[in-house]
């Protein structure tokens, strides 16, 4: 049942609205993408036309056939102008950028108004959507304005933008003139960070000089501290940069001559009977904790397998994968 009704659906929206799927580039609002009905209240001054026409025959009044021709024009022009205030719009897509799991995706739209009079009230928002905060914009004669819509992210993956419904009722309110538009845009949303996840998963392994006094005159990096480990050899410049909110992290200098320490961050680590979500959302932690601390880690998740390395490129390539693990 279901299914039948989303294919009817489907076939009204091409034939009715226009829309055959996400609309690539920059479109334009023509007549035949623009529908316009009478108001709640526009029913009611029509009804009140009747009244007007029906006393001006009856009592064969001369000024009252005049005022009912007049507010009558005054009605016709009025649909003229709704029709007006958003026919023949132009609307672009603009930038959408990368969430977390949970949080609002906000998309970017550009509504452009190549015509030489100004547009006014026209509220936009995303048609289906019961939680959806409808935008108002006015366009001046020539201008582009820009309009943020954003709707809740529930799932990782890719989320595309809904439907969205521009509406108008300038400039009397009799009339409510309406279209769509389908953008072809998309927000990337990550997997949720854990919260309380374990710390790092540092590895300790021996340098070439084996695991025997360190020495203090060769770097050789830095790892997790360990209780009894000298204040001096503290790292404290990394350990500035880690936020006090993800519960700090104490790091150690290891100098060449003792043990040193790799970040690997690999999927197939996590035990096989763990819910899936929550390895992906704890990965997620450990590289945004990673690149808080400015530390190299190494990243395996299925085919992908990167070296060791830190940074917003390394940061957006590891998410992404986890945004996008397993959902074909």
């Amino acid at each position: 049942m279901n299914v039948e009704r989303n294919r009817i659906g489907s076939l009204v929206d091409r034939w009715l609205y226009r829309l055959a799927g996400p609309e690539t580039g920059e479109i334009v609002l023509g007549q035949r993408r623009v529908f316009i009905v009478p108001t709640a209240a526009g029913w009611g001054f029509a009804a009140m036309l009747v009244l007007l026409f029906t006393g001006s025959v009856n009592y064969n009044l001369n000024l009252g056939f005049a005022f009912t021709f007049l507010i009558a024009a005054c009605a016709v022009v009025d649909m003229h102008l709704t029709f007006r205030n958003l026919a023949y719009l132009h609307l672009a897509p603009g930038r959408a950028a990368a969430i977390f799991c949970g949080d609002m995706a906000l998309f970017e739209l550009q509504v452009i108004n190549r015509r030489k009079h100004d547009r006014y009230a026209i509220w936009m928002d995303f048609h289906g959507h019961a939680n959806a905060v409808a935008q108002a914009v006015d366009v001046a004669a020539l201008g582009t304005s820009k309009v943020t819509l954003g709707v809740a992210s529930a799932t990782r993956g890719w989320l595309p933008a809904p439907r969205i419904r521009l509406v108008t009722r300038f400039p009397l309110g009799l009339l409510r003139a309406w279209s769509y538009w389908q953008p072809d845009l998309r927000v990337l949303v990550y997997p949720h960070p854990e919260q309380g996840a374990p710390p790092l998963p540092l590895v300790t392994t021996s340098t070439a000089h084996g695991r025997g006094m360190a020495g203090n005159d060769d770097f050789a990096g830095i790892r997790a501290y360990r209780p009894g480990d000298p204040m001096q050899q503290l790292a404290w410049r990394q350990i500035a940069r880690v936020d006090p909110a993800l519960g700090g992290l104490l790091l150690t200098k290891q100098f060449e001559g003792g043990a040193a320490s790799e970040l690997v961050l690999d999927f197939a680590a996590f035990p096989r009977m763990m819910d899936l979500e929550l390895k992906l959302s704890r990965m997620t932690r450990w590289v945004l904790d990673a690149e808080a601390a400015r530390l190299p880690y190494a990243f395996r998740l299925g085919a992908l397998n990167l070296p060791p390395a830190h940074g917003p490129a390394q940061q957006a390539t590891c998410l992404q994968a986890l945004a996008e693990f397993a959902l074909t």
